[in-house]
């Protein structure tokens, strides 16, 4: 592990204390625990698995409508509606 070294509000130590102590943990794994779940909500997919993904739909949607490019605030407002 690699020691580092934060800055912590009064409140948000006595908070984190709080939690450590009712999970029955030390502060610092309550810390590791909620940078690991920031981690993952943050992560994004790279480039190559962007683009595969978005070329995985092309063609999987058809539309009989051949202005939708042009009058797509009409057709969205329809759908609203619905």
């Amino acid at each position: 592990m690699i020691r580092t070294q934060i800055q912590l509000t009064s409140e948000q130590s006595r908070k984190l204390k709080r939690v450590a102590a009712r999970k029955g943990t030390s502060v610092a794994e309550v810390i590791r625990q909620s940078i690991d779940r920031t981690l993952v909500s943050e992560e994004m997919p790279d480039r190559t698995e962007l683009i595969a993904r978005a070329r995985s739909v092309f063609g999987m949607y058809r539309d009989s409508a051949t202005d939708v490019s042009e009058n797509h605030d009409r057709y969205l407002a329809e759908a609203f509606a619905e």
